[in-house]
């Protein structure tokens, strides 16, 4: 079995050598720079767009710490059905992408991506049609503080419209900037998605605590929480969350919040796949253009585009000079070769984004003129392959440039 395994990893070491990686393996963090999730997440960052990252991370990490919940259980000597059946039950009429870890049967129903709202029986849905009313009533209400370092303070209100038919403004794609501004022209403070310490074993406290972080952070509309953590992201009418009737500081114990508190570990399954298909079918096909077929930053080559044309006017400026005050000898038009070679390989870069100097120092930027080492080998492949091309044309154009104005005779005004 081990050399099976050792047989499909080199298979599929080899099979990276020719072809760009996929965006499962960036995630999963299998890829190396210029094209890994650290990369990915600098590039969402320049268009103000991490946020959605940001929540797949999290939800992640919530999966995960469900997991390591189970498994504990199960370590434990105990069977999910016997610590948990409000879930076990749930789990086994709905299905769960926790399956294999909670000792379902391999015939149950596996989890639906539809939204949660079409996983919740009527009886379900009464505790949150119950706080949903509330919330328009008027009453206000207020979230436990959150668990995160230097969140502990934060109170989170849900206040109650103006009136019944006001609906806060919302992100209108997955990748819109909600009304902030990209980092590209304002630096913002780097947001790492939660991690949450084993020092002790998980409870379903734990849970909550992270599901209810997840929720006002990411879900909860803008203007109803008083932090700048909170950044909602868009998701589909059908996807969307709009109350979190759980609270983590207080246990539930009546029926209706067990209920709910089985819907946990499941609860941002489907939001999570929405998320991943946006980022797989829109930012991930811009990044790979960005990063395995140039290696230069927005701004770095906006910088060189005003750059070359500075020396290209400085260059025309004194072709013309050598021209029409007819300079002898001739061949000192000659020294035209570096003002245009400088120009045409600003200029170029520019329409390329990849300056050829740095790939062939192996070199890719992650943030405006910081680099780092390309080691990927099929991006340095095409990398390369392309600086050459960049370096034949402006060879090409700056030799004719010469040429023009060495050929051109001289004509004293």
């Amino acid at each position: 079995m081990d050399d099976e395994q050792k047989k499909q990893q080199e298979d599929w070491l080899n099979s990276r050598k020719h072809r760009l990686p996929s965006f499962t393996e960036v995630l999963s963090r299998r890829t190396r720079p210029p094209v890994d999730l650290f990369m990915f997440y600098l590039f969402l960052q320049r268009e103000g767009a991490e946020d959605i990252l940001d929540f797949w991370l999290d939800v992640q990490q919530h999966e995960n710490l469900c997991r390591a919940y189970f498994k504990d259980v199960r370590k434990s000597g105990r069977t999910i059905k016997d610590d948990w059946p409000q879930y076990w039950e749930y789990a086994r009429r709905r299905g769960s992408i926790y399956g294999t870890v909670v000792g379902l049967q391999p015939g149950a129903p596996k989890r639906s991506t539809t939204s949660t709202a079409d996983l919740l029986s009527d009886q379900e849905k009464q505790p949150l049609a119950a706080a949903s009313d509330e919330k328009h009533g008027g009453e206000r209400s207020t979230s436990p503080p959150s668990r995160t370092p230097g969140l502990e303070k934060e109170r989170i209100a849900s206040a109650s419209p103006p009136t019944a038919d006001y609906d806060p403004p919302r992100s209108t794609t997955p990748f819109s900037l909600s009304g902030r501004t990209p980092t590209f022209f304002m630096r913002r403070a780097s947001r790492a998605p939660t991690i949450i310490p084993r020092s002790a074993a998980i409870t379903r406290m734990d849970l909550i605590a992270s599901a209810e972080r997840i929720f006002y952070r990411y879900l909860c509309p803008p203007n109803t929480v008083n932090s700048p953590e909170n950044h909602e992201i868009y998701l589909p009418p059908a996807l969307r969350i709009h109350s979190f009737p759980l609270n983590s500081t207080q246990e539930p114990k009546t029926q209706n919040e067990l209920n709910l508190l089985a819907q946990i570990p499941d609860m941002f399954h489907a939001q999570k796949e929405y998320c991943f298909r946006a980022m797989e079918q829109d930012a991930f096909p811009r990044f790979l253009r960005a990063k395995a077929f140039g290696n230069l930053t927005p701004l770095s080559a906006l910088v060189r585009l005003v750059i070359g044309l500075i020396i290209l006017w400085i260059g025309l400026a004194v072709g013309f000079s050598l021209i029409f005050l007819d300079v002898q000898p001739k061949s000192k038009r000659f020294f035209l070769f570096l003002p245009f070679t400088f120009a045409v390989l600003f200029l170029i870069s520019h329409q390329y984004e990849l300056d050829p100097i740095l790939v062939f120092l192996g070199q890719s930027e992650s943030t405006p003129f910081r680099t780092l080492t390309i080691r990927e080998p099929y991006v340095k492949k095409l990398l390369l392959g392309r600086a050459v091309w960049v370096t034949t044309l402006v060879a090409l154009c700056s030799t004719a440039l010469t040429l023009i104005f060495w050929a051109v005779p001289g004509h004293r005004l």
